[in-house]
C-alpha cells in the first residue's frame, strides 16, 4: 500500500523503456555500411560502459550515503535523454562509443541506488525479495516495450526520431523522479529536517 514503491515502479518502467533499445539501435547503426567491423564496434560499446560503470557505481553507494538517494539517482537518469539525443548528432563510430561512457554512468548509478531505494522502502517488513522481484519485473517490461516501441518508429520514421522518442520518455521519468519520488533514506530525510529546525 506504500504509493512511493508504485511510484518507483513507474519512474522504472519509463526509465527502461528509454533505455534497452538504446544499445541495439546502435550495433544497428554501426553495422551500416561496416558489416565486418559491426562486431567490433558493438563490443567496444560495449566494454566502454562496463569499465565505466564500476567506479561509478562504487562512488554511487558513497554518493546515496551522503547526498541521499533521490539526487544521485536523478544523475544516473538526467544522462540517458542526454545520450540519445547525442546518438543523433553523429553517426562516426568512435564518437558513437564515447557516448556510451554515459551509459555506463547511468548502470552504475542504477544499479545501486534502486537496491537501495528498495531497502529503505522495505526496511522491517520482510518483504525486500518481493518488492525487488516486482522492481524487476517492472524493469522486464519497459525492456520488453521499449524494443516493440522502438523497433516500429525506426521501420516507419528511421533511427533519429527513434532515438529523440526514447529521449522523451526518458526525460518524463526524469520528471516523474523529480517530482513524485520522494527521498527514501532515513538519514538524509532526518537532516534535512533537523536543518529546517536550525534555520526556524
Amino acid at each position: 500500500m506504500d504509493r512511493r514503491i508504485g511510484i518507483f515502479g513507474l519512474c522504472v518502467v519509463l526509465i527502461q523503456f528509454a533505455n534497452a533499445a538504446m544499445l541495439p539501435l546502435v550495433g544497428q547503426v554501426l553495422s551500416q555500411g561496416n558489416d565486418h567491423s559491426a562486431p567490433l564496434y558493438m563490443s567496444a560499446c560495449i566494454i566502454t560502459a562496463q569499465l565505466v560503470m564500476m567506479p561509478v557505481a562504487a562512488w554511487a553507494g558513497r554518493a546515496c550515503t551522503v547526498h541521499g538517494r533521490k539526487w544521485v539517482l536523478m544523475i544516473g537518469f538526467s544522462v540517458l535523454p542526454i545520450r540519445g539525443v547525442l546518438y543523433t548528432l553523429t553517426g562516426d563510430p568512435i564518437a558513437l562509443i564515447a557516448i556510451e561512457i554515459l551509459d555506463g554512468v547511468g548502470a552504475g548509478i542504477f544499479g545501486v541506488a534502486a537496491v537501495l531505494v528498495v531497502a529503505d522502502l522495505t526496511g522491517g517488513t520482510g518483504r525486500f525479495n518481493l518488492t525487488n522481484g516486482a522492481i524487476g519485473t517492472a524493469i522486464s517490461l519497459g525492456a520488453s516495450l521499449s524494443h516493440v516501441v522502438s523497433g516500429l518508429i525506426v521501420h516507419h520514421l528511421g533511427y533519429d526520431a527513434a532515438f529523440l522518442a526514447l529521449s522523451a520518455v526518458a526525460s518524463i521519468a526524469l520528471g516523474c523522479l523529480w517530482i513524485a519520488m520522494p527521498e527514501t533514506s532515513d538519514t538524509r530525510r532526518h537532516g534535512e529536517g533537523r536543518s529546517r529546525a536550525g534555520h526556524r
